[in-house]
């Protein structure tokens, strides 16, 4: 019989409502003796099933929860089911199960399985965990993963940091199959790249800007390009691809340029120049230079992992958008992406505002985008929406 974990008073709303994070600060007591990673039943104040969870008195999540049907056990027939229905989203809805492409097959909250994700790249399969219940599942879910996608190898990818948050001892390492190879690579709207699924950033590439690229590719022809944070290339190579008179990808990262460039070969271009500098610096080296671009592309990665680190990620923000709005000429644009999930698009927004009063010149916002569609947001928990892109012309 599982354990129980009881709600205090008047706290039991958001989760009848099936938001999955369980804090603390929420729960009067625990029936029973649970172990981390054990499954529990939580209760409400006056006794009523609220859900079913996974329980870890070492994270600040006390339980994460992933079934609100009392008779149902989080066992493997459970996350074959559940693992099934994102699958399915992925290959019968979106069909991005092309030979040779790259997607998201599993986004956590996004799925309802809070703490795990799973990505595709041609027939390897990165897995992360961000959740120790999942992790101590780890055997039952990759017999299901092996089952539903038939891959060649699964290999883990772990998050800096997730130790300590959750008490779980992860490396990165192959968990079945064959060794991804070296020169492993996925085709992506036409173009192919290649990812480093050992030693890459993420899980490997960042799947979730697929569209966003394609979509700034269309506003580049003929205009000189500037993509800082370009990691792999992504934004640049898609400008230069769609013939982009100049392209110049800033990156602090060696291993990742030195996979830009090769990415680069791998389509035949030649229109794209790649600098090695810390991002701040080298853009306000070109500010003193007098460069000028007509679209500047800002994608930095997640400058803020908790609430506390909000203001200082808003200043790092802020001082790039001050910078790019110097180096863009007249009628140039903007293309804004965030990923800090802590700063939503109103505050991005605002920021834009306050920038370009500054700078007397005027934004007109044109699009306002997301991640890719295998990167769903679920309504009951939309801080799986993270990702923010605004495009924006600059006057």
């Amino acid at each position: 019989m599982s354990a129980k974990v009881i709600l205090k008073a008047k706290r039991a709303q958001p989760f009848f409502g099936r938001h999955p994070w369980v804090f603390a600060g929420a729960i009067e007591r625990v029936e029973g003796e649970p172990a981390d990673g054990d499954e529990v039943e939580l209760v409400s104040h006056g006794g009523n099933f609220v859900a079913r969870g996974l329980y870890n008195s070492q994270s600040k999540i006390h339980v994460r929860l992933y079934c609100w049907e009392p008779d149902v056990l989080l066992d493997r027939a459970f996350f074959h089911s559940r693992i099934s229905r994102a699958v399915q989203l992925r290959h019968d809805v979106l069909k991005l199960n092309t030979p040779g492409g790259g997607y998201r097959v599993c986004f956590s909250e996004s799925d309802y399985l809070s703490g795990m994700v799973v990505d595709r790249y041609g027939d390897w399969l990165t897995v992360q965990f961000t959740a120790l219940g999942l992790a101590r599942r780890r055997e039952i879910i990759i017999d299901v993963l092996r089952e539903l996608l038939n891959p060649k190898g699964i290999y883990l990818r772990t998050e800096k940091g997730i130790g300590k948050l959750e008490g779980v001892e992860l490396h990165d390492q192959l968990l079945w199959g064959e060794p991804p190879p070296a020169d492993l690579s996925i085709a992506e709207n036409g173009m192919r790249f290649l990812v480093n699924l050992t030693e890459g950033q993420k899980t490997g590439y960042y799947l979730d800007q697929r569209d966003n690229r394609a979509a700034v590719a269309r506003l580049c022809v003929g205009k000189r390009v500037l993509d800082a944070f370009c990691y792999s290339g992504g934004f640049g190579l898609y400008a230069a691809s769609a013939g982009a008179s100049e392209v110049l990808s800033v990156d602090a990262s060696e291993p990742a340029l030195e996979l830009a460039r090769r990415n680069a070969n791998a389509n035949n271009l030649s229109n794209i120049t790649f600098a090695n500098a810390d991002v701040f610096k080298h853009l306000g080296e070109l500010v003193a230079a007098g460069r000028q671009f007509d679209v500047v592309v800002l994608d930095p990665p997640k400058f803020a992992r908790n609430r506390a680190a909000v203001p200082e990620a808003l200043k790092g923000y802020r001082r790039l958008h001050q910078l790019a709005l110097k180096l863009l000429a007249k009628d140039g644009i903007l293309v804004s992406c965030c990923c800090t999930g802590l700063i939503a698009m109103t505050d991005l927004e605002e920021l834009l505002a306050q920038v370009s009063t500054e700078a007397r010149r005027d934004l007109q916002i044109i699009e306002r985008r997301g991640p890719a569609a295998d990167h769903p947001v679920a309504v009951t928990c939309r801080e799986s929406g993270y990702l923010k892109c605004l495009v924006s012309r600059v006057l």
